[in-house]
């Protein structure tokens, strides 16, 4: 349980190498010449895939890069090891080598980002003329950014959505963008009383996993990572478990299970411009997209992998050509490639052929339903893609650690002050390791 706790939050050169090196204006080229076979620059790409993940989204990336760019060799260097992968790119970057390319999601990117071991991509992407600026979801590479800069490229995002019953929803009056948890606990205990079968705010998951997704939502406010410092022994913290288990005690939410229209709001990640629809119109006949209850912020992003360009790569120029093939509308359009795209264009284009669907009659959702969505939706659907830009950087680690102990207080073994007291040690102890 603790193992799928922590894996659940634990989701790119037509330039000179002295252009590469300009980022910062701290990077030099590395005077040591690249690799090369039959006349080919190798080029390697290190990654880590869950055992249940496929490699042959990567193999067609590989293809596709050597066939758009006949002097790269690309090598893929995948690891099924995650605690293994870590400490060997790691170990790797600290002594200036490592892969030329590695997917850097689950390792410290702040202090790679710091030491300079990474590459601020931002430049090279301005110079690049294969790459239209404009199309590119800035909004959500804007949010991405350390130190003012682009050290790491996802492949696509995905959007984590609060979906409300419309329907039950429009004489609430719930202003959505100011709205407090004990507004929501309010709101939530009047409509879930107010029909002939009991419904409740949020179900079918424990109060551990919804708070976690809440520490997740303002990690900010409780971690401070350039100062490695933690802030779970404060007052906020503390009405913040306590808010949850006051809800599951008056049964305003609940663990056990509920059908799908049973519940008042839903808490869902959206996955692609289909999902704005699949996920929506199968929960409630009439959704609403609204903002969690203090929510600062558009809708949180999510990226399950992000792709760094190692600073000391003899190959940083040829590096840079495949993650700008990544950007490109081939490479965004990839079969296999997860989440919304970085290019606008292409959301845009799935969107309008679903809207067209839809309105033609021959769109179904995924339980065979026909939904009704209006232009309206449509137009809000594109807002949501454009605006997102609420982006958590949160350790995985420290997730976990607050899941871990915050259980026993909700299941009435410690009190809220022992657990976040708990919470505030262990967490100080991994920021400082």
């Amino acid at each position: 349980m603790k193992k799928c706790l922590y894996l659940l939050f634990i989701t790119m050169l037509s330039l000179s190498v002295t252009a590469c090196s300009s980022g910062d204006g701290n990077e030099s080229a590395s005077t040591v010449k690249p690799d090369t076979i039959e006349g080919k620059t190798i080029v390697t790409l290190a990654l880590q895939l869950w055992p249940s993940q496929s490699d042959a989204f990567y193999k067609t990336i590989e293809k596709k890069v050597e066939e758009k760019y006949p002097d790269i060799d690309l090598q893929l260097q995948i690891s099924d090891d995650s605690e293994k992968y870590q400490k060997t790119m790691n170990a790797a970057l600290l002594s200036g080598k490592g892969a030329d390319i590695f997917e850097i999601g689950n390792l410290p990117i702040q202090d790679y980002a710091n030491k300079k071991l990474i590459l601020n991509m931002d430049e090279l992407i301005e110079q690049d003329k294969t790459i239209n600026e404009s199309d590119l979801q800035t909004n959500v590479l804007n949010a991405l950014k350390l130190n003012g800069g682009s050290y790491a490229m996802p492949l696509g995002f995905t959007l984590r959505a609060f979906i409300g019953d419309g329907d039950i929803l429009k004489n609430a009056h719930v202003d959505d963008k100011n709205w407090t948890w004990k507004e929501f606990e309010e709101i939530s205990k009047k409509l879930g009383d107010s029909g002939p079968q009991r419904r409740y705010a949020l179900a079918n998951d424990p109060p551990e996993l919804i708070f976690q997704e809440m520490i997740v939502d303002k990690y900010a406010d409780f971690v401070d990572a350039k100062a490695k410092k933690a802030k779970f022994d404060s007052p906020e913290f503390l009405e913040t478990m306590q808010r949850i288990k006051k809800m599951f005690d008056d049964n305003v939410m609940t663990s056990g299970p509920a059908d799908i229209g049973k519940q008042l709001f839903y808490s869902t990640v959206l996955q692609s411009p289909a999902e704005l629809i699949n996920g929506p119109h199968l929960l409630f006949a009439n959704p609403k997209l609204l903002q969690k209850p203090e929510q600062k912020g558009g809708t949180r992003i999510v990226v399950s992998s992000q792709f760094a360009i190692n600073a000391k790569s003899p190959a940083k120029a040829e590096a840079w050509k495949v993650i700008a093939y990544l950007l490109s509308e081939e490479g965004q359009s990839l079969q296999g490639r997860e989440g919304f795209s970085l290019l606008k264009s292409v959301n845009e284009k799935q969107l309008n052929d679903i809207q067209e669907q839809v309105k033609s009659g021959t769109y179904k959702l995924p339980n065979g339903k026909v939904p009704k969505v209006s232009d309206e939706e449509f137009t809000q659907f594109k807002q949501l893609i454009d605006t997102a830009d609420n982006y958590s950087d949160a350790d995985g680690q420290v997730i976990f650690i607050v899941g871990d102990e915050v259980r026993s207080f909700f299941g009435g073994q410690k009190s809220a002050e022992e657990v976040a007291k708990l919470i505030q040690n262990k967490v100080t102890t991994l920021l400082n390791e």
